[in-house]
């Protein structure tokens, strides 16, 4: 009756989500795409809710498919994204959500999530809750989630175990890992292309999101001696967000067993006259072990654009100590990030460790 009344009077009379829905199924049933336009545009503009947004998202694929309909699921993706991106804030509630809201929150750049690894544990442990059965488990995770996984932003630890986990198709499992493996082997300026490529695409599994521990290159020589080389790169906005007390830290690598962790930080120099960029380097907590590194800090500066190494020592660590300079640069944090910065190239500051 709804939909018959529209096409004489181009009204509606009923105004809550669920009617609207079915007046919305109708009108695609019958093919009056004006009734789905008005309908969808009558939803958008009612306050979206957890509920709404996953009702929208649950409509037949035939509706999905709809134009007049996209506008609807994508607010709907979107609202989902924004209120669940600290996915650790709502453990709870996301672990409940169906297989729709999941997509939807993992289709974020946005995400506030330590690494792309947590992220692969989230999902593991939601499809675990989610689908008991193996089989079916192994399904929506080969042919829904994993594309919405970043494999290669995980690191490589995770991904060996990616390959052993029996919750993927073996098949499945492999394509992905290779594929990560051989992204983190292409240079910057080919990922940064690939990435390019991808975003034009559903799947956005090049596009690295807004990690609270920034991905690292490491070097890694076992003999003569065991060293590493570590390359932090962090965007002049991402510096520009530090003033005045952040910090943000490295993803973790490994030296003789032990984690460790780079963190660039605005912080006061020694005397306290001003803001200034410091950057240290961390080691995992571990109990009481003592560990002697020694250490060099170095940035590519202008006008060379090669690493200028900054300082060199050697520093014994105890779990969960912390070596650096409060003022890498001996400059104050005006001049560190001014226009004309010796160490910003092309917006990026370049580290290496």
């Amino acid at each position: 009756m709804e939909l018959l009344n529209f096409m004489y009077s181009n009204t509606l009379s009923v105004t809550t989500a669920p009617a609207l829905l079915d007046v919305l199924m109708a009108a695609d049933k019958f093919e009056v795409a004006s009734c789905m336009r008005y309908c969808s545009r009558l939803l958008r503009n009612l306050p979206m809710t957890p509920e709404s947004a996953l009702l929208y998202l649950d409509l037949p694929s035939s509706v999905l498919m709809g134009e007049a309909v996209q506008p609807l699921t994508d607010a709907a993706k979107q609202y989902l994204a924004s209120r669940y991106k600290d996915m650790t804030k709502f453990q709870e509630e996301v672990m409940a959500l169906p297989l729709a809201g999941i997509e939807a929150i993992l289709s974020s750049d946005d995400l506030q999530i330590a690494s792309e690894d947590a992220v692969y544990d989230f999902v593991l442990k939601w499809a675990r809750t989610q689908y008991p059965k193996l089989e079916d488990r192994r399904e929506v995770l080969g042919s829904r989630l994993a594309r919405f996984i970043r494999f290669p932003y995980m690191t490589c630890r995770k991904l060996k175990k990616v390959l052993t986990c029996n919750d993927f198709d073996h098949e499945v499992s492999s394509k992905l890992v290779l594929e990560a493996l051989f992204f983190k082997a292409e240079a910057p300026h080919r990922q940064r292309s690939l990435a390019a490529e991808e975003s034009a695409t559903l799947n956005r599994r090049f596009i690295e999101r807004a990690y609270k521990y920034r991905p690292v290159k490491v070097v890694e020589f076992e003999l003569p001696r065991q060293q590493c080389v570590v390359y932090l790169d962090l965007k002049r906005e991402e510096c520009a967000n530090l003033f005045p007390s952040g910090r943000v830290y490295s993803q973790a690598f490994h030296l003789g067993g032990q984690g460790f962790f780079l963190s660039a930080h605005c912080n006061m120099d020694q005397q306290s006259s001003f803001h200034c960029f410091g950057l240290f380097l961390g080691m995992q907590e571990k109990g009481s072990v003592s560990f002697a590194v020694d250490y060099e800090f170095a940035a590519r500066s202008k006008p060379t654009e090669e690493f200028v190494s900054k300082y060199k020592g050697n520093y014994t660590f105890t779990g969960g100590k912390a070596v650096g300079y409060r003022n890498l640069f001996a400059i104050p944090w005006t001049s560190f990030m001014a226009e004309d910065s010796l160490y910003f190239i092309n917006g990026i500051l370049h580290l290496r460790a």
